[in-house]
C-alpha cells in the first residue's frame, strides 16, 4: 500500500496552487474538483501573464482539449515558467492522434519533458506510433495494451505515465502501480477525466519530489469518492454533485482503507 491517506494530509495543509491551463469544457469542474478535494485552482490562460504565473503556483496543468493557436503559446509560456521556477506540470494530451494540428503540438508539448503525462489508453499507445482506436476523446483500446508503452514512454522521457480506464495505470518506467475503483457514471460526466489531472498537479505540487506516489493518491482519491458518490447517485447528473461532496468528506482514514492500490 502506498501512503496515499498521507499525500492527502500533506496536500490539505499545503493547500497547493495549481495552474489549469484546460479546455473550455473543464474549466468550471476542473475547479471544483481541486476546490473540494483542498487544492487552490487558478485559470490564467493570456500568454503575456502565463509564463509568470506557472513560476508562482505550485504546479502546472496542461490540457490541450480546446487548442487553439493562442491557447498553445500559452501553453508553451507557462511551461517556460515552470521549468525555470523548478515547479512539475502535468500534460493531458486530449485525442492528440485525432489531426495533424493536435498531433504535433501533442509532441513538442511531450518533449519539453512534463512530470507526468497522464492520458487514456488510446492516447498514450499513439505516442508509441501505434494504431488507436480512440473515437474523440474518449478511448477505444483497454488500460492492459497500453501498459508496455507507458512503460517504455516512462523510461524514455523520465516522467510518470498515467494511463487512465475501469482500472488505472501508473509508471515511472521502474515501479508500477493499478488503482482500482470509481464508478461506470464517471464518464458520464463531462470533463471529470481533465479534472482528475488537475487534481494531480495537486498532490505533484504537494511532493514534487515523488511523482509517482502523488500520481497514485490523485488517481486513489478520485476512485474512492467515486465509489461513495456511486452508491448515492440516480444518475450522471446527482452524480456529479455527490461526487464533489464524496471528494470533500473523504478523508485520510477513509482513503487509506478505501484505496485498491496494487503496486507491481
Amino acid at each position: 500500500m502506498t501512503d496515499a491517506d498521507i499525500l492527502l494530509s500533506e496536500m490539505r495543509e499545503k493547500a497547493p496552487l495549481v495552474h489549469c491551463i484546460t479546455n473550455h469544457v473543464a474549466m468550471n469542474i476542473a475547479a471544483n474538483v481541486l476546490l473540494a478535494a483542498g487544492a487552490s485552482p487558478a485559470m490564467v490562460l493570456a500568454e503575456e501573464e502565463a509564463g509568470e504565473f506557472a513560476g508562482l503556483a505550485d504546479a502546472l496543468t496542461i490540457n490541450i482539449g480546446t487548442l487553439t493557436s493562442a491557447r498553445l503559446a500559452s501553453m508553451k509560456a507557462a511551461i517556460a515558467g515552470a521549468r525555470d521556477g523548478g515547479k512539475p506540470w502535468v500534460f493531458d494530451p486530449v485525442a492528440h492522434f485525432a489531426t495533424d494540428y493536435r498531433r504535433k503540438a501533442a509532441r513538442a508539448i511531450l518533449d519539453l519533458g512534463p512530470a507526468v503525462l497522464r492520458g487514456n489508453a488510446s492516447e498514450i499507445l499513439a505516442f508509441s506510433g501505434a494504431a488507436a482506436h480512440g473515437k474523440g476523446v474518449d478511448a477505444g483500446d483497454g488500460v492492459l495494451a497500453a501498459e508496455e508503452t507507458a512503460r517504455r514512454l516512462a523510461a524514455e522521457g523520465n516522467m510518470v505515465v498515467a494511463v487512465t480506464g475501469e482500472t488505472d495505470f501508473v509508471t515511472d518506467g521502474r515501479r508500477a502501480a493499478r488503482v482500482a475503483g470509481g464508478s461506470p457514471l464517471m464518464p458520464k460526466v463531462t470533463a471529470l477525466g481533465c479534472a482528475l489531472t488537475c487534481l494531480v498537479g495537486a498532490f505533484v505540487g504537494t511532493r514534487p519530489a515523488d511523482p509517482f506516489s502523488a500520481t497514485i493518491a490523485a488517481f486513489a482519491l478520485y476512485a474512492v469518492a467515486g465509489g461513495k458518490a456511486h452508491g448515492m447517485a440516480q444518475g450522471p447528473g446527482t452524480f456529479a454533485v455527490q461526487f464533489l461532496d464524496a471528494l470533500a468528506a473523504t478523508g485520510p482514514a477513509e482513503l487509506k482503507a478505501g484505496a485498491r492500490v496494487t503496486l507491481l
